[in-house]
């Protein structure tokens, strides 16, 4: 999980940045352009196709070469966060230092999307990549435009459009989701943490590897050599039908992990916690890693980066 912010830092950066975010909320008024963050790039980048012209979005999150799990913000990060008027954040423990910047710097008139609460899961949640599931960003987009809306009440049938032509923009996505279901019914994967869980769940995919295993890489601990002989040993018996590794955080053992399958044949596709940018959006950076487990299945090739 993201390690936390350390409250004496949030008590200092706060006093540092309370003056520069009054200057920013009086040059937002002034504007009429609403200042918002994306705690993840996948987010800010929703936000940013909603609020259009309307909106300044920063994304925090934003590098696919870091890992998000041991992210630690910056007094700069705290100055965007403190001065937004809309933030949106993952939750699930996912991203627990905005919280404590929000904290830090309270404001009754700032708007902050949870996407866990928007889709109503529990705070034990076992797995926080909630942007791989179908269902996460149309419910979240849908606040966003509420929200955006609220803030700028003028602009309300705008906000409504662009929802719109988001939720359409979505369509090949989930129409290639679909297809692979069910032509492909039976299909097995293996995977290094559960990155794209969701997604494979929504294909019809069964993962094979034991959630212990998933968690373990997931949180940085080594996994027990009884579950990586059983991870290696659904290449080596042809169980699985492709292997899903976070291609954005990887070490000696997942890499030797990846290893083991290529050597036994089974195609590797690689999943980000982050979207990859420049290049993608997220409905395209979605139908990106669909297309690449597709490839996998169907034509027995790799795809470990996008």
């Amino acid at each position: 999980m993201a390690l936390p912010l350390a409250t004496a830092l949030v008590a200092a950066l706060f006093t540092m940045v309370i003056t520069a975010c009054s200057a920013s909320s009086a040059g937002t008024s002034k504007s009429g352009v609403i200042n918002a963050i994306g705690a993840e790039n996948e987010y800010a980048n929703v936000l940013s196709q909603i609020g259009g012209r309307y909106v300044h979005v920063t994304a925090i999150l934003d590098n696919p070469n870091t890992d998000p799990h041991t992210f630690e913000a910056s007094a700069q990060v705290a100055a965007e966060v403190s001065g937004a008027q809309l933030i949106v954040q993952n939750g699930v423990s996912y991203d627990t230092w905005i919280n404590k910047i929000e904290s830090a710097s309270p404001n009754s008139g700032r708007k902050v999307i949870v996407a866990q609460q928007v889709l109503h899961l529990p705070n034990n949640t076992p797995n926080p990549h909630l942007w791989y599931n179908p269902r996460t960003m149309p419910a979240v987009a849908a606040v966003m435009a509420a929200d955006l809306s609220a803030l700028r009440p003028a602009h309300a049938a705008y906000f409504r459009a662009r929802l719109r032509a988001f939720d359409r923009s979505l369509t090949p996505w989930l129409n290639a989701i679909a297809a692979f279901k069910a032509a492909h019914p039976g299909t097995t994967a293996a995977t290094t943490e559960p990155v794209a869980d969701y997604l494979l769940t929504a294909m019809g995919i069964k993962n094979l590897t034991p959630w212990a295993f998933q968690a373990d890489i997931m949180n940085g601990v080594d996994p027990s050599p009884q579950d990586i002989a059983l991870e290696n040993g659904f290449f080596s018996k042809h169980q699985a039908t492709l292997f899903a590794y976070n291609q954005q955080v990887t070490d000696s053992l997942t890499a030797s992990i990846r290893q083991n399958a290529l050597a036994d044949g089974v195609p590797v596709v690689g999943v980000y916690e982050t979207m990859p940018t420049p290049g993608y959006d997220y409905q395209s950076w979605m139908l990106a890693e669909t297309q690449a487990i597709t490839k996998a299945v169907t034509s027995k090739v790799s795809t470990q980066k996008l």
